[in-house]
């Protein structure tokens, strides 16, 4: 509710605040003291208030004291005012019985009114309802007079009437027992039409007796005109359902039967196109004047078609349908999956032709939801077929899985058995041996979750330790005699669990450096090969009539996301697995001191032995597979192990020659002590001294290094630690070249 404005008093202007503030509907006190307090002090916003405090107390007893007359005269005034009241209750108690009166004759009249109306409604239905069953008397008296007209007329011998004649006089019977159905139905409950209801009923026999044999009879002469009449008859007595049962009956069933078991001994896929190719050719060659009445076909009177009718749906398809399911149960037996999904594609191209038959859009979609069709779909057990088909899809991948990482067969792109299972599961979900149309959801479905088992396994397979090479030929024996029951992958920590377990079981659960290498091959192969996939599935999606292609392309480049998300993991194994093989004999620079100290040793002119060793694992994997992997991975796969073995090695040679220089000056400081000539370190012949023939043979070992960096396809610069290897033993050259005499 709105506040109703009031007018305040006028103040003083000396006021620090306005008096306007108080008749806000936000008004706080709170904030209105804190504003106040900001122009003058709390004593004198007291004096403010409290003078405005007395100018509006004032205010109001000017309010009062001016309307105070009109308050006491209120009393004055209403002297006399019971007298006036008593007066007029006589006049009004008077008016409110007559009012009354009036009212009760009114209601009377109304209600006389209303019996008089409700026994005229009663009258008229009643005569309706007389009407009514007079109307059936005359249809069946009429109906009647025809049929023992035409009797008499068929026992003359003067006078024969033709089909056609016949034709005209049921359709004139069958208007007027039109017209009799309706008054009967209106007339329900009477016991004058449950008298006539046995002429009734005999009526009704003989006259679908009559247009049975009437259009039977039109069907074998092919006489247009006459079954044109026989079914204009059937559309205006509302049974074109019976004359389409009878067509089925009569002329469909027979033909069915002995088309279905003729072939029946020949279930196979060819018997069946055979069988349906003939069940096809009953259309044109039996159907053709029913369709050329109805609609389906051109006339050529040009006459205006019957409507009402689908004897393909209704008629023709009911019993090819159930010819099948009762005389072909095998059809739809899913034992054979090979043979089920033949014979399923060869029916379903029948069910595709048999449309096409159809006479417009109209009738196929009444042909789609009539349950005879319905009915014959579902006879086809296609889960059951694709549990066969996952069982067989998903055992040859888990079995592929679990062999110990076969080698994949000739000729196939991929490396590992376990990578060309997964591929070759992928394409059978979407070969034409394999898919059917209804299906495609739960394919794609499977097709997604091959990919995440692929994914785990990679995933799986990086956590496996890493065989080394006096364990790799033990290992494959054992993982040939564990193919039938292997073992489950081990997780990092098993062989601290297990303790003394089995050396077989530790090995088969164990991976070797090449078996990594050749799966991130078959991962840039299978990441590279799901764009075709794609191409693939599309046409096959098409075919249902799916659209949304961003979802499907999206979701496999999830699944390719992945598979791209596990090839760093493995090449990190795969470049740890290098770098310390690299440097288990890269470690073996610890003993050049002890190769030349005190053994008289010729001068180095060649590297040491170890280093060959040490780089015989990068020149295997760029021979071996090189031609596998790409070229960015392999180098980069190069230079991260080599980076990490050359500061492992960079840190040992540093190692070894500060300890020759702390043994030089030990030996300094004891010549020094002994004021005695010492054993001097150089040789017999005063040729270079053992802590220079160390120097010198570390440095060559560096430069071999080098060398073979760069045959390796590598930049020295780019492999971390070789600057500074390459500078500490350059070092170590000039100081044995300063120290020769």
């Amino acid at each position: 509710m709105e506040r109703r404005q009031m007018n305040l008093p006028t103040g003083p202007d000396t006021l620090c605040f306005d008096k306007d503030e108080f008749m806000k509907e936000a008004f706080d006190v709170d904030r209105f003291v804190a504003d106040c307090q900001t122009r003058v002090q709390l004593e004198e916003l007291r004096d403010h208030l409290e003078l405005c405090y007395r100018r509006l107390k004032m205010a109001m007893v000017e309010l009062i004291n001016k309307d105070y007359a009109d308050f006491v005269n209120l009393s004055t005034n209403l002297v006399g005012m019971d007298k006036a009241l008593s007066q007029l209750s006589v006049p009004l108690g008077q008016l409110r019985e007559e009012v009354l009166s009036l009212r009760s004759s009114v209601s009377e009249g109304i209600r006389a009114v209303d019996e008089r109306m409700s026994k005229q409604e009663d009258i008229r239905k009643k005569k309706m309802c007389v009407l009514r069953l007079i109307q059936v008397i005359r249809s069946v008296e009429k109906i009647e007079k025809i049929l023992n007209s035409q009797r008499s007329k068929e026992t003359s011998s003067l006078e024969t009437s033709s089909p056609l004649l016949t034709g005209q006089i049921l359709e004139r019977i069958a208007m007027e027992f039109n017209q009799l159905q309706f008054h009967a139905v209106q007339s329900k409950g009477m016991p004058l039409l449950d008298a006539v209801r046995p002429r009734i009923a005999g009526i009704t026999a003989l006259l679908q007796q009559s247009l049975e044999g009437l259009l039977l009879e039109g069907l074998q002469t092919s006489c247009v005109d006459i079954v044109r009449h026989c079914l204009r008859t059937y559309a205006t007595i509302d049974k074109t359902r019976d004359a389409e049962a009878l067509v089925g009956q009569v002329l469909v069933k027979p033909f069915v039967s002995e088309v279905i078991v003729e072939h029946s001994a020949e279930p196979h896929a060819a018997g069946l196109q055979v069988m349906y190719d003939k069940l096809l050719d009953f259309v044109p060659h039996h159907c053709r004047l029913l369709r050329e009445v109805t609609g389906g076909a051109v006339s050529s009177e040009k006459a205006t078609p019957v409507p009402g009718y689908d004897f393909l749906v209704n008629s023709v398809w009911p019993e090819i349908a159930q010819g099948l399911e009762e005389k072909l149960p095998s059809l739809f037996n899913p034992g054979d999956p090979d043979a089920f999904h033949q014979k399923y594609t060869v029916t379903m191209d029948f069910v595709r032709r048999f449309e096409q038959q159809c006479g417009s859009q109209a009738s196929v979609r009444r042909l789609r939801v009539h349950p005879a069709y319905l009915s014959f779909s579902n006879k086809w057990n296609l889960p059951v077929y694709f549990q066969i088909r996952f069982r067989e899809v998903a055992g040859s991948l888990e079995a592929a899985l679990a062999g110990g990482l076969e080698d994949a067969p000739a000729g196939s792109p991929y490396c590992l058995l376990a990578s060309h299972r997964t591929w070759c599961s992928l394409r059978r979900c979407w070969s034409d041996a394999t898919f059917l149309p209804p299906l495609a959801p739960r394919l794609w479905r499977l097709t997604l979750q091959i990919l995440a088992r692929f994914s785990v396994f990679v995933q799986e397979l990086s956590l496996r330790p890493i065989a080394n090479e006096s364990a790799k030929d033990v290992k494959k024996l054992s993982v040939a005699g564990g193919k039938d029951a292997p073992t489950a992958p081990a997780t990092p920590g098993s062989g601290d669990n297990q303790g003394d377990g089995s050396l077989d079981a530790k090995l088969v659960a164990s991976v070797s450096n090449a078996q990594l290498v050749l799966m991130v091959a078959d991962l840039d192969r299978l990441q590279e090969q799901l764009p075709e996939l794609l191409e693939t599935i599309r046409p096959k999606l098409e075919m249902i009539g799916f659209e949304n292609f961003s979802s499907i392309s999206d979701a496999l480049e999830d699944s390719r996301s992945a598979l791209l998300a596990c090839i760093p993991t493995l090449g990190h194994r795969v470049t740890q697995d290098l770098s310390e093989s690299c440097f288990s004999h890269l470690r073996s620079a610890l003993e050049v001191p002890r190769l030349y100290r005190r053994t008289n040793k010729e001068v180095p002119t060649t590297a040491s032995s170890y280093m060959e060793s040490a780089l015989r694992p990068f020149h295997q994997l760029q021979e071996r597979h090189g031609g596998r992997l790409k070229p960015t991975v392999l180098q980069q796969w190069l230079e991260g192990a080599l980076s990490v073995s050359t500061c492992k090695y960079c840190e040992t040679v540093s190692d070894v020659l500060s300890s020759v220089r702390k043994m030089e000056e030990s030996l300094k400081r004891l010549k020094q002590a002994r004021r005695a000539p010492a054993a001097s370190p150089a040789g017999p012949s005063g040729g270079m001294s053992d802590d220079d023939k160390i120097r010198l043979q570390l440095a060559l070992d560096a430069e071999y290094l080098g060398e073979q960096i760069q045959k390796l396809g590598l930049h020295p610069s780019h492999v971390q630690g070789f600057a500074a290897l390459t500078e500490l033993v350059a070092a170590a050259r000039d100081q044995a070249a300063a120290e020769q005499p």
